[in-house]
């Protein structure tokens, strides 16, 4: 994407914001981190639509940063669905308070948690809640919680572009993104929404990740594509971005998630070159 592309989309997305927004509600305030907490990066993972395992991703990413013995936490900004507590066996944990903050809830790998349903009285409770109230949980999340000192906050984001992505790319000091992709062709399209909301925000790209890529056969060892050939080198080259690497369909992946186990029951070295990158900037 050229430069005066993204500035013709800039322009574009300030225009349409104008006009739907009062003057004084068209910037989001950035939320200051607390006083007892330190964090020296902060990487969002996002997706275009719903269901392509952007939680996957986030939770494969903060369990391998983690395994380098860098400090790692989770803010999961899928208010509405969340999903990292049970993927890291946290269903019975709840985040408490001290002195005016949340303390967030710490897996068996140190990684350091802050969701929705960590707070809810039970983790099916729905959480009905309208965009100003969604922001205001993001707020509590990020600059009320006693995160301490952290090297990487992965943000899990809700699908999409509404209220709670553009608080969070407005508010919270993103260093860069991640998306997630599936092979199914409208998958394009989609990426594309999230990389221009990306360039709108002037948030960095660093590039792309594709679920469910393929799956090996349990009985004669072949890949099978079963959405397609892969998109992922053709998005990627579309958008002058970076392919960070593949994930199977894995059904040790579905039952880690289901019974809690991720931090032990998915495999090491999963998405090598989408470290590098994070670790690298």
């Amino acid at each position: 994407m050229t430069e005066e592309e993204k500035e013709a989309i800039r322009q574009e997305f300030e225009a349409s914001r104008r006009q739907a927004q009062p003057q004084q509600q068209q910037e989001e305030p950035s939320f200051d981190l607390n006083p007892f907490s330190r964090i020296h990066h902060v990487v969002g993972v996002v997706s275009g639509k719903g269901g392509v395992g952007k939680s996957l991703v986030t939770g494969i990413i903060a369990r391998e940063l983690a395994r380098t013995g860098a400090k790692v936490g989770i803010l999961d900004a899928d208010v509405t669905g969340p999903s990292i507590p049970r993927m890291f066996g946290l269903t019975t944990q709840k985040a408490m308070g001290m002195a005016n903050l949340i303390v967030p809830v710490q897996t068996t790998g140190g990684i350091k948690i802050m969701s929705a349903n960590l707070v809810l009285e039970h983790e099916d409770d729905p959480v009905v809640w309208r965009g100003p109230v969604l922001s205001g949980a993001i707020r509590q999340f990020w600059a009320e919680t006693y995160w301490e000192e952290l090297d990487y906050l992965l943000v899990d984001m809700p699908p999409g572009t509404g209220d709670v992505a553009l608080t969070v790319f407005q508010s919270l000091p993103i260093d860069g993104i991640i998306i997630v992709s599936s092979p199914q062709d409208l998958v394009q399209m989609v990426v594309g929404k999230a990389v221009n909301m990306a360039a709108m925000m002037e948030v960095p790209v660093y590039g792309i990740v594709e679920n469910m890529a393929y799956f090996t056969c349990p009985h004669c060892g072949e890949k099978v594509e079963p959405y397609g050939p892969s998109r992922l080198n053709e998005t990627a080259e579309h958008y002058g971005l970076a392919a960070l690497g593949q994930l199977p369909i894995d059904a040790q992946f579905a039952k880690a998630c289901d019974e809690g186990s991720f931090e032990t029951d998915v495999p090491d070295g999963l998405l090598p070159n989408a470290i590098a990158a994070i670790t690298a900037r």
